[in-house]
């Protein structure tokens, strides 16, 4: 590494004690023989909410942390607290990475290009004609890019702020083209005319078990993909599975997010095969 002997990083967001992404760095760090250090800053535990960001953001300058990956409920809220935004993050509107640097807070988003990574590997030939996309917060917002990059010709999306979801919506079609995407109204008859079933609520994860959709509305010719990847099975996917759809978990979108964010904070190309290993060591 040219000017940074270490790496000092950590995740800022709430519920993140089972996160894997502290071990998925610092291994590959040890791998690299960087001396790599990444810590947990979890809301709930330290008893705060998103309103805290601006405090927390100007201790880890303080303390010379090199970045902080951004989670739930911090991906849109962290936006106004950044002096520049990548392309990418730009584009979603929502970061999960920020690099800090000579004294400036530079966001990225990584989830975008993870999702995509994962959708590739693992549903590289399914039906994208159309596609029901359960939440739009900040994963939901780099998630449907992504679908929209890969090829989905129609996205609908819910979300339990309708609002949001329009929101969504418009941006994607600036940057789309008209029509591409639009807010839900009738959750049954569009998954009943639907390809694919996206999540990404948090609906699923281990502190918030359940499905983000009724099982009744799954059938057998829909493919599903999940971004929660604590449990690696989640409810959703079990049901799918058990009515053999397609199914993608959430495990390669944690990981090519890191694989970037990696690269970002340490300025060194990281080994996607040697952390997706890692990854399901931790998931075995």
């Amino acid at each position: 590494m040219s000017r940074q002997a270490s790496v000092l990083a950590g995740l800022i967001g709430a519920g993140i004690q089972a996160s894997r992404t502290p071990a998925l760095h610092e291994q590959e760090g040890d791998a690299q023989h960087l001396r790599y250090l990444y810590r947990l800053i979890d809301l709930d535990q330290l008893g705060l909410d998103s309103s805290a960001l601006p405090e927390l953001l100007r201790a880890a300058e303080q303390m010379s942390f090199t970045g902080l990956n951004i989670t739930f409920p911090c991906k849109q809220s962290i936006l106004p607290l950044l002096d520049e935004l990548s392309p990418e993050a730009q584009g979603i509107g929502a970061v999960n990475t920020v690099v800090l640097k000579d004294g400036k807070r530079v966001g990225h988003n990584t989830d975008c290009l993870g999702f995509a990574e994962g959708f590739r590997r693992g549903l590289q030939d399914v039906a994208r004609r159309q596609v029901v996309q359960m939440g739009a917060g900040g994963a939901g917002a780099a998630v449907a890019h992504a679908l929209l990059s890969e090829g989905v010709e129609q996205l609908n999306i819910f979300d339990v702020e309708p609002q949001r979801a329009q929101s969504l919506a418009d941006n994607l079609n600036q940057h789309f083209g008209s029509a591409r995407a639009r807010a839900g109204g009738d959750l049954s008859s569009a998954l009943h005319s639907a390809d694919g079933l996206v999540n990404t609520t948090p609906m699923g994860m281990a502190k918030l078990p359940g499905m983000p959709v009724p099982v009744e509305l799954l059938r057998a010719q829909l493919w599903v993909a999940e971004i929660v990847y604590f449990p690696l099975e989640t409810e959703l996917l079990r049901n799918a599975r058990a009515l053999g759809c397609r199914t993608l978990d959430g495990g390669t979108m944690a990981v090519f997010q890191a694989v970037k964010a990696f690269e970002l904070f340490s300025g060194q190309r990281a080994d996607p095969q040697r952390m997706l290993a890692h990854f399901h060591s931790m998931n075995g």
